[in-house]
């Protein structure tokens, strides 16, 4: 299948042309996995980026980039968003184009119901990975996305989505399922990342070994959400955005060898990565 680009910036261009990523993530102790996910919206090209996360650690979030802007949202006592957080997110929301939701969020009844509540009310694009897909498994809001919806499992949340441990020779057919029957797209992560909207399949030629470490899926999850925000479809975004994700750590490979990559190696890559990227 053939590589969608983005369109080359108009002179004109001015920061509300490339949109706004909300990212919804983190809780305390899990501090830089928002602050990939909102750097990595930036160097893929969204105009704007807000990160909300739970107030105990917002400080080290801003700390970690000046370029975006963050939000503090309510808290329980272990540092996981309250269900007090779901008017403020609503809010924040109304002013984006696309929402990042999931990167260290860890677990709870409340998170459960929270994320659910999200993914049935928010009508713009949503990017849902890790603790945002945890908090899904099993509860009757996947079926009823409140719009346009990217799921990034990697294969252990993949099958907690089925319910099942696959065999290695389902992978495919049964992603290619559950983005049919959820009305989604499907970015199973691994070797040979697959992308599906339950009818179109685009493999992923890109990536390495030394791309498997934490904070890797982070950044391709704000990578998608940047491509979104920038007027692509979200199929084609989910495409592109592995694309240059595995590139990017391909690049880095050749740099530091694959032992030592770690994910915000990645961002020092984003340019020559993107490059390809650019119509």
């Amino acid at each position: 299948m053939n590589l969608p680009k983005l369109p080359p910036r108009a002179p004109d261009s001015h920061k509300s042309t490339f949109g706004t990523v909300l990212v919804v993530a983190g809780s305390r102790g899990m501090a830089g996995a928002p602050s990939l996910t909102g750097t990595a919206a930036l160097r893929g090209g969204a105009g704007l980026v807000r990160v909300a996360v739970p107030e105990v650690c917002l400080e080290t979030v801003a700390g970690f980039e000046p370029c975006y802007t963050t939000v503090p949202l309510p808290c329980d006592v272990q540092g996981r968003l309250s269900s007090a957080a779901a008017q403020p997110v609503m809010e924040q929301a109304a002013r984006a184009t696309v929402v990042a939701l999931g990167p260290g969020l860890g677990q709870s009844d409340e998170l459960a119901e929270l994320v659910g509540w999200l993914y049935t009310k928010l009508e713009m694009p949503m990017v849902v990975d890790a603790d945002g897909l945890n908090n899904l498994c099993g509860r009757p809001e996947m079926e009823a996305p409140g719009g346009p919806r990217i799921l990034t499992p990697h294969p252990g949340e993949f099958a907690r989505l089925l319910g099942h441990q696959p065999a290695a020779e389902e992978r495919q057919s049964l992603a290619v399922e559950l983005a049919a029957r959820l009305g989604a797209v499907v970015v199973l992560k691994g070797h040979g990342t697959l992308v599906t909207d339950g009818e179109r399949q685009y493999v992923n030629p890109t990536g390495n070994p030394g791309m498997s470490t934490g904070g890797t899926g982070d950044v391709l999850t704000g990578l998608i959400a940047a491509l979104v925000a920038q007027g692509m479809e979200p199929f084609e975004a989910a495409q592109l955005g592995t694309f240059v994700h595995g590139r990017a750590g391909d690049l880095a490979a050749e740099e530091f060898g694959q032992v030592p990559i770690i994910a915000s190696d990645l961002f020092e890559f984003f340019p020559d990565a993107l490059e390809s990227a650019v119509q």
